[in-house]
This record gives structure tokens, C-alpha cells and sequence, in this order.
């Protein structure tokens, strides 16, 4: 069941609520929306799952405001949907940019409702290079990056989405992907980029009061490996998977295996 939820005055974000039993809430990366998830929302309701599935502010069926693209506010957003589900007992999914806007919730916004964090593929603790983190692209990537979608949007975003899969995929579904992106408005895509190239979370893992599970593509081209070596190294209770035959799009390159290790979950 499709709803809106109304997250702060004049803004509201579409939630996919489809099952009963144990609630687990996906959070998309950037800029797709919660469509992403389709094999997922294929099979785990029918198995235990309620998927609620969340469009960020900005991307897919919710409100496009011009401002919020910052961790916290997409993250509150979250706390919004939480409240108004009344979700007790829940897991938080985040992949790819939803990582770090999980791992905000986790750390900002979480009461005891939330049981478990869930990072796919997660753009955390940094997307860009520091002095003392030699992970992720440069800074200066993400400029580049910037001035090439305010100059043709789609072309950067289907050549974003190049290396994004280790496996053969058709062209079909490869554009289907890069159609998803598309329906995120240009300036919620450039602002989230900023968020992507200035956010540190370095300093709240520490904060991180549930269980976590890791799951990662061993040939990521887009978030590094290595960062959920470094999330696994410094949340306390985690967990990491390699996805030995994954790139960033390890929730389709293996699927199956993926939507295992989340039923895992509930038994």
C-alpha cells in the first residue's frame, strides 16, 4: 500500500507498506528511489517481512522542497515515518547513500524501537578522500561530477551507473536503473552530492546502540570496500558479509543472497 507521510509542513514522502510481520525499513541511494529495491519487495513479504519502503526527499513519488538534502533532515524525515507508522521493533536498511542517513537515524533519532541497522553497499563513514582516510574518490571528483549533471543529466547519470553492476545485465534493465534516477529532481541530486562529498560520520559510530549488519560488493566501484572495513573496525556489534561476485548493486548482482541473509534475520 502506497501512502504519503507528511514530514514537515508542505512536505510529505511516498511509502511503499507492503506485508505483515517483522518491519524492515529500506532506505534507497542516491538518486534512485525505493523502486531500487524491487527484488527485495518480491520476495520478503511473502517470507515474514513488512517492507516499507521510503522515497527520500527530492527522489521518486515525494515532495521535491529546495531545501533539506543535509544527513540530519533526511534523516528526521525518517524519525517522521517512523512515528507516524508507530513502528515497533523495526530494522533500518540504508544502501548506498541510505547507509549514512541509517546510520544519522541510529545515532540522532533511534529509540528503543529500533532493533537492528542494515548497511548495504553504505557511502559511510566518508564518500571522499581526507588527509587521514584514503578511501572514496577526491573531492574535487564530486565537483566535476556536479558541473557535469547541471550540464546533461542524463548522460552523467547513465555513465554513473556504467560500473555500478559486476554482473551481466541487459540494456533493459540497466536503463530501467538510470530511469529511476531520473525521476529524483536536479536539485536534489546536486545537493545530496554535496552532502555525499562534506559529511563525516567518523565521530557518532561510536553512538551506535543495535546490532549492526554490514553487507558489501567485493568489487564496489562506487563506495570502496573498505568503508564498511572501517564501519566493521569502529561499530561495536557489527557484523561484515563480502559479496564475493557484487559491485555496488549487490541487492541485484546477488540477490539471493542478499534476501537470505535478511530472512536470516527473522528466524
Amino acid at each position: 500500500m502506497g501512502r504519503y507521510v507528511e514530514v514537515e509542513p508542505h512536505v510529505s514522502l511516498f511509502v511503499e507498506d507492503i506485508g505483515i510481520g517483522q518491519p524492515i525499513v529500506f532506505l534507497h541511494g542516491w538518486p534512485l528511489n525505493h523502486k531500487m529495491f524491487e527484488y527485495q519487495m518480491n520476495e520478503l513479504p511473502q517470507k515474514g517481512y513488512r517492507f516499507i519502503g521510503v522515497d527520500l526527499r527530492g527522489h521518486g513519488q515525494s515532495d521535491k522542497p529546495v531545501h533539506g538534502y543535509d544527513y540530519t533532515t533526511l534523516a528526521k524525515d525518517i524519525d517522521a515515518v517512523v512515528k507516524e507508522l508507530n513502528l515497533q521493533s523495526f530494522f533500518l536498511a540504508g544502501f548506498s547513500m541510505g547507509g549514512p542517513i541509517a546510520i544519522r537515524y541510529a545515532t540522532k533519532f533511534a529509540t528503543d524501537s529500533l532493533k537492528r541497522l542494515i548497511l548495504m553497499g553504505p557511502a559511510a563513514p566518508l564518500f571522499t578522500q581526507r588527509d587521514d582516510f584514503p578511501y572514496g574518490i577526491k573531492k574535487e571528483e564530486v565537483d566535476m561530477l556536479i558541473r557535469d549533471l547541471e550540464n546533461d543529466r542524463p548522460a552523467t547519470i547513465a555513465d554513473i551507473g556504467t560500473n555500478s553492476f559486476h554482473s551481466d545485465v541487459s540494456d533493459e534493465l540497466s536503463a530501467w536503473f538510470d530511469g529511476l534516477a531520473l525521476e529524483a529532481s536536479a536539485h536534489a541530486t546536486i545537493a545530496c552530492a554535496k552532502s555525499l562529498r562534506d559529511e563525516d560520520l567518523r565521530n557518532e559510530l561510536s553512538d551506535i546502540g543495535v546490532p549492526t549488519l554490514l553487507m558489501h560488493g567485493k568489487h564496489d566501484q562506487t563506495c570502496d570496500f573498505n568503508f564498511s572495513v572501517e564501519l566493521h573496525k569502529h561499530i561495536k556489534d557489527s557484523s561484515l558479509i563480502p559479496y564475493e561476485e557484487s559491485g555496488h548493486r549487490l541487492v541485484y548482482d546477488e540477490k539471493e543472497k542478499c534476501n537470505e541473509e535478511l530472512l536470516k534475520l527473522i528466524r
